[in-house]
């Protein structure tokens, strides 16, 4: 099994209750071993839209890179996203592979570590709540960029 750490994210149609049904759906492509809070997040590239709600999960899974992403794609249209959208638009429920074992790839729609996770405090606060390791990663990021992310009790 590799432990590979899933970003989700909703800001549509309950949030929180979208981002907790996706950690449940996960359970079907390996064990889910740690949950993160939940945090409501500023959104990001695209900031006219409400607010996100993120969480990250550590699976541990028996899935390659490919297969897995496949499957998160698959689990994403069965939890109602649309096959379509803008970039960095709302979205009813998006999982994004931040980290997977100590693997590095580069091949087209799947880059891992995830490109840009340097630099999204809605990844970063919940993975450093989950994988001590990363905390040097968030504590990099800007005190402006932290404001945006904020618990959901």
């Amino acid at each position: 099994m590799i432990r590979a750490y899933i970003g989700i994210g909703s800001n549509l149609d309950d949030p929180a209750r979208q981002v907790r049904s996706a950690i449940d759906a996960l359970r079907t492509v390996g064990d889910v071993s740690a949950v993160s809070s939940l945090y409501r997040t500023a959104p990001w590239g695209k900031t006219d839209q409400p607010e996100f709600v993120n969480a990250v999960v550590a699976l541990d899974t028996k899935l390659k890179p490919r297969p897995l992403l496949h499957a998160l794609k698959w689990l994403e249209g069965e939890l109602g996203r649309a096959e379509e959208g803008e970039r960095w638009g709302p979205r009813r429920i998006d999982f994004d592979i931040l980290l997977f074992g100590d693997e590095e790839i580069d091949d087209g729609d799947l880059v891992i570590p995830h490109p840009r996770l340097a630099e999204r405090a809605f990844a970063l606060v919940p993975l450093a709540e989950i994988a001590p390791q990363y905390a040097a990663m968030r504590d990099a990021l800007s005190p402006d960029e932290l404001l945006g992310v904020s618990g959901i009790s």
